[in-house]
């Protein structure tokens, strides 16, 4: 790569970058005057908006690599923690939202102060602020450097070393990308995310694009056959045991890491909570679910095709996507690409930012420091700790290429230690009306001890490997911990359970909340129906004698069920959402 393609990539790059920065800057100007600005934008966010935002904020340099690795290693099994992600936002968007929204809360922790008791609030912002500062945070800018030297070979192009690359790149992000959410806030973010959102979905679907071309000699549709007719087992998502998703693990722990993720993790649900009202909130998260159904066409099948592409001679599997990058796209969309990848980047580093100052500044500084903080004093703190979060992250993150062998094992099970525990105290505290915080806090320990010994323990201590995935260790403790809070609630009850008032003013359902979330559970059964032995990966022809009759079954159950939703479902709906603004008492009799 010349010197002139090198600085004609830094500086298209730089000048999308520059536009979404404007944009962003110009959309936001003026509204960041108050706490609920800086943290929840106002409480005015759109649909398309949150939708964008929550979508970037998931997808991460790491994913996109590490995805496309995993099929061009394995098969599409993985897409499992993408496709199904859908349940979690259905639950979220029908049942959970409208009870946030009409609480009117800021954070989890919040209502968990109201549920039970500030000690059991400060208890999870101290799950939150360690896992976020120590791992999420560095591991976000290592991956998303690690990219960015792995796809343009940073160290050969400034005549550095791979460690003084890593250093400044990961520096580089961080400054950006702190720069969006400490100066801007949340609605900086969303905006930001939203415009970063629409360049990242246009280059998913060229690179497969490209791909299927380069497959077919320049033909898209020979090039389809390929990849459907040749090894049609990596195209097959129905994971076996040996794989890195079983099948089986959906519907035991991963429905559960889902559904914190989506609805209880403070820096993707803030965007939820910044909604302008509960159908806009609605409209937001259901949308994000359509979006993750596109998820494996960008983040997997690509692997797929570098596969058929190259085989062995990609050494390693997380080498299968830059491969592509590097042999197919042009040099004039590099520069977009690079800020694609970067905006991904920022994304998830300043939405985890963002949150974790939001947790600091309203579940510990002015509940326990000052009371009487004023809108400017609260975030004016919230950009300092933002600051100093970021600068603790820049020191730790380039350290991580130091660390063994797994290290990435390691970070994705580093949430099973705060996921399942909030999620049950969140869930429990919402349907049984007097389980005392003793039982919260039980909870929080007990799982914490247990979930290390389960994963890691026995064998460090003891010799002894459980060998249970991790992710079926989600479901044991959410069944063992959902019994300890029961066991609580029948022993030792509150005497007097602890008023949730919720205002349905900003608790009006979107009319079509219901019929789009029954389109949307069809939409994951046909996606998994598609990657299938039933349908591309038949190992007899490109699909099986079966796909056509089943998915005109799974088309007339949807249309019946869609006209069942505005004939009976909305009204009933409707009359739930209302029983939440009775008397505490009454409604919880009535989840009792």
């Amino acid at each position: 790569m010349t010197f002139q393609q090198v600085l004609y990539i830094l500086v298209t790059g730089a000048l999308f970058m520059a536009l979404v920065a404007y944009v962003s800057y110009r959309m936001t100007r003026g509204k960041v005057e108050s706490a609920d600005d800086y943290f929840l934008a106002g409480r005015g966010l759109t649909g398309v908006f949150i939708a964008g935002s929550l979508l970037l904020t998931n997808l991460s340099a790491e994913q996109l690599i590490g995805l496309n690795g995993q099929s061009f290693a394995g098969n599409m099994s993985a897409m499992a923690w993408e496709v199904t992600a859908g349940i979690a936002a259905i639950i979220m968007a029908l049942f959970l939202l409208p009870r946030f929204l009409g609480i009117g809360i800021s954070t989890i922790p919040e209502f968990l102060s109201q549920r039970y008791d500030e000690d059991v609030r400060r208890l999870t912002v101290l799950l939150f602020l360690l896992g976020y500062m120590c791992v999420t945070i560095p591991s976000m800018l290592y991956s998303g450097g690690l990219a960015v030297l792995q796809l343009f070979d940073v160290p050969a192009l400034l005549g550095i070393s791979f460690e003084q690359s890593l250093w400044l790149v990961v520096w580089f992000i961080g400054i950006i990308g702190a720069i969006y959410a400490i100066f801007g806030g949340l609605r900086a973010v969303a905006v930001s995310d939203t415009l970063n959102g629409i360049g990242l979905i246009i280059i998913g679907f060229l690179v497969p694009t490209l791909g299927f071309l380069a497959l077919g000699d320049g033909n898209l549709l020979d090039g389809m056959k390929t990849i459907a007719t040749t090894n049609p087992e990596k195209l097959n998502a129905i994971g076996s045991a040996n794989d890195s998703v079983p099948f089986l693990s959906i519907f035991t722990g991963m429905i559960f890491a889902n559904l914190f993720y989506w609805a209880l993790n403070q820096y993707v649900i803030q965007r939820a909570l910044g909604a302008k009202n509960l159908a806009e909130g609605q409209k937001g998260v259901l949308f994000t679910g359509y979006l993750k159904l596109l998820v494996p066409i960008f983040m997997l099948l690509p692997g797929v095709i570098a596969f058929h592409l190259y085989g062995s001679n990609v050494e390693k599997a997380d080498l299968a996507y830059p491969s592509l990058i590097a042999e197919l796209l042009p040099m004039w969309l590099m520069g977009f690409f690079l800020a694609v990848l970067l905006g991904a980047v920022f994304s998830s580093f300043n939405s985890l930012l963002n949150s974790i100052a939001t947790l600091f500044v309203l579940d510990i500084y002015k509940p326990k420091f000052k009371p009487d903080a004023s809108d400017q004093d609260l975030i004016r703190v919230s950009k300092w700790f933002g600051t100093f979060v970021a600068l603790v992250s820049f020191f730790v993150a380039p350290n991580l290429m130091y660390a063994p062998d797994g290290l990435w094992d390691l970070i994705r099970r580093f949430t099973g230690f705060f996921n399942i525990p909030i999620l049950v105290i969140v869930l429990i505290g919402m349907l049984v009306k007097r389980v005392p915080p003793i039982a919260a806090k039980t909870v929080v320990f007990f799982h914490v001890i247990a979930y290390y010994f389960l994963v890691w323990g026995t064998k460090q201590w003891f010799g002894v490997e459980i060998g249970i995935n991790f992710i079926h260790i989600y479901g044991i403790l959410f069944v063992i911990e959902t019994g300890i809070m029961l066991v609580f609630a029948r022993v030792r009850p509150m005497l007097q359970a602890n008023p949730i008032r919720i205002e349905l003013g900003r608790v009006k359902p979107w009319r079509h909340a219901l019929s789009t979330s029954i389109l949307l559970v069809a939409s994951m059964i046909f996606v998994y129906l598609v990657f299938s032995p039933i349908g591309l990966a038949y190992a007899n022809g490109i699909v099986s004698g079966w796909f056509v009759p089943l998915t005109a079954g799974l088309v007339v159950v949807t249309s019946v069920l869609i006209w069942a939703s505005y004939r009976y479902g909305i009204s009933r709906y409707e009359r739930y959402l209302n029983n939440l603004g009775e008397e505490p008492s009454d409604v919880e009799e009535q989840s009792s």
